[in-house]
Parts: structure tokens; C-alpha cells; sequence
């Protein structure tokens, strides 16, 4: 197998709201917040569903890498519940091999309400549920071992199991690829992040507040230098900006794609990843993995949610 993805395990309930709406529930705009189920079901209570589809920052990444032929796998953690079911019908139809064998949990499979305001921007409430108790009994080294990379998200480094997990799975694993996620995690794990990111990852993507907020720095020459130094390949996202990667002592530029019709900007970051390890694993130049992943995220913004339609 080329690339196996570890993450959270969620379905995405996504959502139209005006700015308001996060200012009266203390939301912050762009940002992950992590809820309870009585807090999730409080927030949908006001809300119109617009769509529900299988979700979870790697899982779409991993959907992504599938859609473009490659050969993909991922565990994450669900209920053997109605939930559970679907999420794991929207890996199989998307032919990910799903290495995970759901149970019958005492807690429901892990939902993300995700609220989409006018700007296109999306606010993230997650009730982790089940994929929050992923532990090193869900690991299989095997399966590790016999993947070319494995693919991380920094949200599974937000509780005590799941940690002990994603050690286990950094330790057996050939490459080791992973995404910062969003801002409060980096902001949270810091220290951590920046072990890691120093000592056990060879590839990182970040957006460019995350790789900011995690060296210190104050500027993209800053993220440049810090990458040289610690000689990996740091993948950094701009938004207009377009995006960079420093591999080494190499460094590569893509612009941005322009006059796009923005929908939805979910799984910009995560089909951006897929894009760019499709490069990686098929033996592509720098610049044609950051082309590739521009190009998906440039598709993924013009829809709603962040698996691709196949249509598209």
C-alpha cells in the first residue's frame, strides 16, 4: 500500500449561518472547537442541515489520494451505529481500503458541524465521540509496515490514548507524513508539535499561521530558514498566496489559481495534502506536487464539503 492514513473518524454536518451566529455562541471564525454531544445537538437545534457527508481532515486527504488511482488505506475509530455505517460506505465507495472493524461502542461515531458564513469561511464544532478513543489496540503494525507512508493529523494529538497510538504508529512506520491541522492545536501541543516536526516527521504541511505560530516566526523568510535547518520537507499553504515547499535546501514556489468561484473553503488544506502526496509517492518533480495539490484544492473550494464529487 502506498500511503495508510490514521485520523479521527467523523461525519461532517455542514451548515449555513450568518456571522452572528458565532458571535452569539463565543465561535470564533476559521477555527476548530471541540464540543460535547449535548452541545452538538444544541447547535444543530437551530440550524438547516445542507449536506451530510463522510468527513475527518486525513480521511478526505486519503479519499483524494484514491480518486487519483493511487493505492490507500485508513483506520479511524466509529460505532457500529447508523452513523458508523455511513461513514465507513463513504471510505469503500471511494475504494480506500478501511482497516478499522467497527464495534458496538458505549459512545456514538464522532460528528463535526461545520458552519459556513457568507465569506465562504468555515467555523468547525467537533464531537469527537468514538474517534476520540483510538488507543494502540487499533494499531496494526503490520499494516504500518507495509505502507510506503503514513499519514497523521495533529487533531489525534488532543487526547491521552490516541496519542499513545500515533506514537506507536510514528515508530513502526517507513515515512511519516503529517498535517498541524489548525492553529489552537499547534498553539496547544507546541512543544510537542516542534519535537516532532524536528526529530520524527519527514513530511509537514501546515497553512502559514500554523508553521508561524509553531517556530515563533514573523515571516514566510523565517519558515524558509527554520526548514533548511532542520533539513525536512515543510509543505506551507498561503491562501491567495498560493503555496511553498522546503525539502532540504530546495525551495519551491506555485501560484495560487485565480478567479475561482469559492463555495466552501473545508477541505482545502486536506485535498492539497492529497494532491501533493501523489506527486511524492508517483516520483513527481517539487513543483508538479504542489500543481497537484493546487489543482484539488482549487476544485474542492468551488463545492460544497471536502470529498471531491466525482463528477467534478
Amino acid at each position: 500500500m502506498k500511503i495508510l492514513g490514521i485520523g479521527n473518524a467523523i461525519v461532517d454536518v455542514l451548515c449555513k449561518v450568518e456571522d452572528n451566529f458565532l458571535e452569539k455562541n463565543s465561535l470564533i471564525k476559521s477555527t476548530m472547537k471541540l464540543i460535547d454531544e449535548i452541545e452538538f445537538k444544541n447547535l444543530l437545534s437551530n440550524l438547516t442541515i445542507q449536506e451530510t457527508i463522510s468527513g475527518g481532515s486525513v480521511a478526505n486527504s486519503i479519499v483524494g489520494l484514491s480518486q487519483l488511482g493511487n493505492d490507500v488505506g485508513f483506520i479511524g475509530k466509529i460505532k457500529d451505529d447508523e452513523l458508523g455505517q455511513k461513514y465507513e460506505n463513504g471510505l469503500v465507495n471511494e475504494n480506500v481500503k478501511y482497516l478499522y472493524s467497527k464495534k458496538d461502542e458505549p459512545i456514538s461515531t464522532g460528528s463535526c458541524l461545520i458552519l459556513i458564513t457568507p465569506d465562504s469561511e468555515r467555523t468547525m464544532c467537533t464531537f469527537l465521540g468514538t474517534a476520540g478513543k483510538i488507543s494502540t489496540n487499533d494499531i496494526d503494525k503490520t499494516i504500518i509496515k507495509n505502507s510506503d507512508i503514513t499519514f497523521l493529523e495533529g487533531y489525534l494529538w488532543d487526547e491521552g490514548e490516541p496519542r499513545k497510538a500515533f506514537e506507536k504508529a510514528i515508530s513502526n512506520s517507513n515515512k511519516v507524513a503529517m498535517t498541524l491541522s489548525d492553529i489552537f492545536c499547534v498553539e496547544r501541543h507546541k512543544e510537542e508539535f516542534l519535537y516532532l516536526v524536528k526529530n520524527k516527521l519527514d513530511i509537514i504541511f501546515a497553512n502559514e499561521k500554523e508553521i508561524l505560530s509553531l517556530i515563533g516566526g514573523k515571516s514566510i523568510d523565517d519558515a524558509i530558514s527554520f526548514s533548511k535547518n532542520i533539513n525536512k520537507n515543510i509543505v506551507i499553504t498561503r491562501g491567495a498566496k498560493g503555496a511553498i515547499t522546503i525539502n532540504k535546501q530546495e525551495v519551491v514556489e506555485y501560484s495560487a489559481k485565480k478567479n475561482l468561484e469559492i463555495i466552501d473553503l473545508t477541505g482545502a488544506g486536506d485535498l492539497f495534502a492529497a494532491g501533493y502526496l501523489h506527486g511524492i509517492i508517483n516520483n513527481l518533480s517539487l513543483k508538479e506536487c504542489l500543481g497537484h495539490g493546487t489543482e484539488l484544492s482549487s476544485k474542492i473550494i468551488q463545492q460544497f464539503g471536502a470529498r471531491l464529487n466525482k463528477n467534478k
